[in-house]
């Protein structure tokens, strides 16, 4: 029954309708999937109404009730439209069954909405959700629309269909004398346990005798007196549609429990009742009636799911089968392979290769007969010297093409079945619950075969009519919006070549031009719109695939075959394509394709300086080089004669140990082939600074000499307090001088000032000291290499630094305290001095995220580096994350960062994470997302899944554009965004796709999943266990009542309806 739980309740007519002239919004989400194959709606659900879905079905399929209806008017209905007027009697009920009606025949989507419906019976959210029985509601409802229909002419609509009689006779076996009792029915309630099928049910209840004899006798009114009598009841009218409801659920009285009787119980396609009824005497088409209609129940006692089985009266689905096109024509052509319920005429087959499907041609059809008798059932036994002949009683009638057809309806899911798969529905926890049968003499008229429209009122045609033109509009701009990409143009007259790259004239955003269009569209189709859009153009019109690199634009390869669809070219949705004349630019020849890309070269030269010491520091410049280029050529552009190059491959760092030389036999070697990419340094050195490199082994030995002296300044004391001293030092001193240090630190005095960090575990080398440095001494732990410090009292929400130990920072160049940091925009600049972002050689704020740490997971994203620090309410002790990234990035306050990542056809695991930026300004529904991922990787909406990870419970919860539930609230409807229950999308969080035209499983768990999910539940068992066992050890506190299941008490089904007497 919670199989669609989130599902949401959306159908494309509008809820809260007041008639046809009332219109509903434009919404900018996907209209609702148009019918299946079948050509049959479905009924959407609302979280707990599989057992109102499968009733409706049924009465739906149920041509004569339907029809009655629908010949009920405005007139005596009343309107939706006067609904809202006080003094107006709406017969809210049966016109919004009449609705419903309607668009489960003419609408054009997959599933139809009853919420509507369900507001007309007053139900609540609440009672949506809860579980009830559909024998229940059968009952009620007919009660329901009894009393909504008082006063019109379908006030005896249910009576003439369903009304049904059953005598009860008593007779004295002295006088003779007959008492008996008459109830009127609407449905038979027939046992289950210990019978074997309906027909014995029957035969107990209506053939049967009771018999009052020894010590249980009756009294009779005419003897006065106790006799012996017999009891016996019959059926002394029979309704036109007999409703046969299964006792399948039972007391035990031993365990006081109900159960589910799951055993097996048979029942007829078709049936004869003569033998069960009072008067026998007329004609045996009477008393025969054909099966319809079987609703299922799945589970058991306290819950489980409704789906039903109805036979298609006026054939109005589509019943084909769907057959795999994997060794389909061998099927068609072996008769073998055909079921025995199929005949096996000659008709030529068609193979639809776009639907994955084979059909027969048109003006073709194929009829179906069946075998399902009554000898494939188990009969009742002999009884009374009665003996049961199949043969005589006839359980299918012999003309079986018409309406023969069967549908498995299950909510919003309809698909064609087998008339022989009823029979698995005979017992299991999946098994029948109850059944519909109607009478064989009823006979559809033939304009009714295969006619939706068939007796609909005007004005729900009109209405249908007018919903199913704006599907159509809506599906074709959704169409359109799917398959549309956005393109960015780079024109060659807005740009210069230079240092081996292509760089705009101007701005970026003044030299490329934004272009929307069709990916279904064909590279012809590309070049005439930027004609288009051009004022002008002389010569040839080249398009090459552009890619933004670190030195420069950078062109790729030319798009070739104005015949081909720009998916078969290659292009996604954001692609850079440049727009020129194939062979230069601003009159320089440029090179193209991966062979030639530029490569940004960190150049570093030593300079010497003097600063009461000696030592050498680094001068930096940045060179492009194209990829392609020689180590020959790269040495004599910018190694002196006589000059040595050295390559460090891990970034900007000067440590001797990660310099290599180039030696003179690689000189031939391309700049790729050696490794060097953007980022990568080189060291150049003059023949006499080549006594710090090792020749033999190749490395770099040493950078700085010797340091005599740092000097330290005193933070951990106030106003006049503070002093200096100077310590001695070398070279491989650790910072930290027990002695003095140790006698300073105050812990009532805390740092106020940020200076640039010195790790804890540096050397007076590695932090790069000079001779006469000065130090600053700061109360608190010392940060790391992975830290930067933010002081207490200047941010009362990070206390990194507050603590009872003492460290060292360096104090900026002019010997005073810097500025505190304010914004978000000064710590990401602070952020840019720590080692990790100096190895990925980060240039800009812009260049880095930053996220606060949530068990050891990035939490919240801190954006809008503008913002003041204080103004993100961190909390206390907070710790943050910085994270490098490959190109500048300003997040928007409507703009989510996801990650997503492909799943591996074929495996339970997933390509690499990407970053996806999603503006949900305008929404942020399920279909929205579903667009922008599918957009992302270049796929069809509908040829993807996607689904939310929560890492925390190791689980994906599947995210559909139409299971997410709609709230109520003054019955008006809202659509909820994914950040709210149950996805609650945030910042980094994790989205699983599936491409269903590579792998149509929709498992996206992983095995590391199930170990994660496998540690927690022996964790969970590991606590229950100890929970149990402190609860035995508690007085009075027995293992009975630790056993014992609660559930929540049952609520009565009601349905409320106003006065119409």
């Amino acid at each position: 029954m919670f199989g669609d739980l989130f599902e949401e309740e959306f159908s494309f007519i509008s809820n809260n309708h007041c008639g046809k002239g009332k219109k509903s919004k434009p919404r900018d989400f996907e209209p609702p999937a148009p019918r299946d194959f079948t050509n049959l709606s479905g009924i959407k659900n609302q979280g707990g109404t599989c057992y109102l879905n499968s009733l409706l079905q049924t009465l739906l399929f149920t041509p004569e009730f339907r029809e009655a209806l629908f010949s009920l008017g405005p007139e005596e209905l009343g309107t939706l439209d006067d609904s809202s007027k006080p003094d107006a009697k709406v017969r809210m009920i049966p016109l919004q069954l009449q609705r419903l009606f309607a668009q489960l025949l003419l609408l054009d989507q997959q599933a139809a909405s009853t919420t509507d419906l369900t507001e007309s019976f007053g139900w609540n959210s609440h009672e949506e959700m809860r579980q009830h029985d559909v024998q229940e509601l059968n009952r009620i409802l007919f009660s329901a629309l009894e009393t909504s229909l008082v006063g019109t002419s379908g006030h005896d609509l249910i009576n003439r269909l369903y009304h049904g009689i059953v005598v009860n006779q008593i007779v004295c076996k002295e006088c003779k004398n007959i008492s008996e009792r008459q109830e009127d029915f609407l449905d038979l309630t027939v046992a289950v346990k210990g019978v074997a099928g309906l027909e014995e049910a029957l035969w107990n209840a209506y053939v049967e005798e009771e018999h009052f004899e020894s010590e249980n006798l009756y009294r009779c009114g005419a003897c006065d007196k106790l006799v012996e009598a017999s009891k016996s009841a019959k059926l002394r009218k029979l309704p036109p549609f007999l409703t046969i409801s299964l006792l399948r659920f039972n007391f035990d009285f031993e365990k006081c429990e109900r159960y589910k009787e799951t055993s097996c119980y048979t029942f007829p396609s078709q049936i004869n009742l003569r033998p069960f009824c009072e008067q026998t005497e007329m004609d045996d088409s009477e008393y025969m009636y054909e099966l319809f209609s079987v609703i299922i129940h799945k589970g058991g006692c306290y819950g489980g799911h409704y789906h039903v089985y109805v036979r298609d009266v006026d054939e109005l689905g589509n019943w084909q089968l769907q057959v795999s096109p994997k060794g389909v024509f061998s099927t068609l052509l072996d008769r073998s392979h055909f079921s025995e319920n199929l005949c096996y005429p000659r008709f030529p087959f068609c193979f639809f290769p776009d639907e994955n499907k084979v059909g027969l041609k048109e003006k073709h059809k194929l009829t179906f007969k069946s075998n399902f008798q009554g000898q494939d059932l188990q009969s009742p036994p002999q009884k009374n010297d009665v003996q049961w002949d199949s043969e005589k009683i006839p359980l299918r009638l012999k003309d079986s093409s018409a309406g023969c057809h069967w549908f498995d309806l299950n909510d919003s899911k309809v698909q064609p079945i087998k008339e022989k798969d009823i029979q698995k529905q005979f017992e299991g926890k999946e098994s029948a619950y109850m059944l519909f049968y109607r009478k064989s003499l009823l006979k559809r008229p033939p304009e009714a075969r295969g006619n939706p429209r068939y007796k609909i009122p005007t004005h729900l045609l009109n209405e249908m009519n007018a919903a199913n033109t704006e599907l159509q509009r809506k599906r074709a701009e959704c169409d359109s919006a799917n398959n549309g990409i956005d393109l960015h143009l780079h024109l060659s007259s807005c740009y210069t070549f230079r240092n081996g790259a292509l760089h705009p004239a101007l701005t970026w955003k003044e030299s490329v031009v934004d272009l929307t269009i069709d990916r279904r569209k064909t590279l012809g189709d590309l070049r005439q719109s930027i004609f288009q859009m051009l004022e002008s153009w002389e010569g040839d019109m080249i398009l090459s695939i552009a890619k933004p690199l670190p030195a420069g634009l950078h062109l790729y390869q030319i798009l070739d075959g104005d015949e081909l669809t720009l998916d078969a070219v290659g292009l996604a949705d954001g692609a850079d394509v440049f727009v020129w004349n194939g062979k230069e630019v601003g009159g320089t020849k440029v090179m193209t394709g991966p062979d030639h890309e530029p490569v940004v070269l960190n150049v570093l030269r030593l300079a010497e300086y003097n600063e009461g010491g000696k030592g050498q520091h680094f001068t930096e410049s940045q060179h492009v080089f194209s990829c392609s280029t020689e180590l020959g050529e790269l040495h004599r552009a910018l190694a002196p004669a006589g000059g040595i190059i050295l390559k460090n491959l891990s970034g900007p760092e000067k440590e001797a140990k990660n310099w290599e030389v180039l030696l003179e036999e690689d000189m031939n070697k391309t700049v790729r082939s050696v490794g060097l990419t953007d980022g990568c340094s080189v060291l150049i050195l003059d023949s006499h600074d080549q006594s710090f490199v090792n020749v033999s082994s190749g490395n770099l030995t040493a950078f700085t000499y010797d340091i005599s002296w740092l000097q330290v300044k005193n933070f951990c004391r106030t106003g006049d307090e503070e002093k200096h001293v100077k310590i001695t030092a070398t070279i491989e001193t650790v910072r930290r001088h027990n002695g003095y240090f140790q006698e300073a630190a105050d812990d009532d005095v805390v740092c106020v000032f940020v200076l640039l960090e010195v790790p804890e575990d540096y050397t007076v080398k590695e932090a790069e000291l000079k001779m006469g440095s000065l130090l600053g001494l700061c109360h608190g732990k010392a940060p790391t290499s992975t830290q930067l410090p933010f002081l207490a009292n200047v941010f009362p929400v990070c206390t990194v630094l507050v603590g009872d130990s003492w460290h060292l920072r360096r104090i900026d160049w002019c010997y005073e305290a810097g500025e505190a940091l304010k914004t978000m925009e000064v710590f990401l600049f602070q952020a840019l001095t720590l080692p990790c972002c100096q190895e990925q050689v980060v240039p800009l704020p812009s260049f880095l995220r930053a996220w606060t740490v949530d068990s050891k997971r990035p939490g919240k994203l801190l954006r809008s580096n503008k913002q003041q620090l204080n103004a993100y309410r961190l909390g206390a002790r907070v710790e943050i994350c910085i994270e490098p990234l490959q190109k500048e990035e300003n997040l928007g306050p409507h703009e989510l960062l996801l990650r997503v990542q492909m799943g591996i056809p074929g495996e339970r695991d997933y390509y690499d994470s990407t970053d996806l930026v999603w503006d949900i300004s305008k929404e942020c529904t399920a279909w929205a997302l579903r667009q922008k991922v599918a957009a992302h990787y270049c796929l069809p909406v509908e040829k993807i899944e996607i689904a939310k990870y929560f890492p925390d419970r190791f689980e994906w919860l599947p995210i559909s554009s139409w299971t997410q539930k709609i709230s109520k609230k003054k019955r008006k409807k809202k659509l909820e965004s994914l950040q709210a229950a149950p996805y609650h999308l945030k910042d980094g969080d994790v989205i699983g796709v599936k491409n269903l035209l590579l792998d149509d499983t929709k498992d996206f768990s992983t095995l590391r999943d199930d170990i994660g999910k496998e540690k927690q539940r022996q964790l969970t068992l590991e606590k229950k266990k100890s929970r149990q066992a402190e609860r035995l050890q508690r007085p009075g506190f027995s293992e009975e009542k630790l056993n014992m299941k609660h559930r929540k008490p049952e609520v009565a089904l009601s349905i409320n309806v106003g006065v119409f007497r």
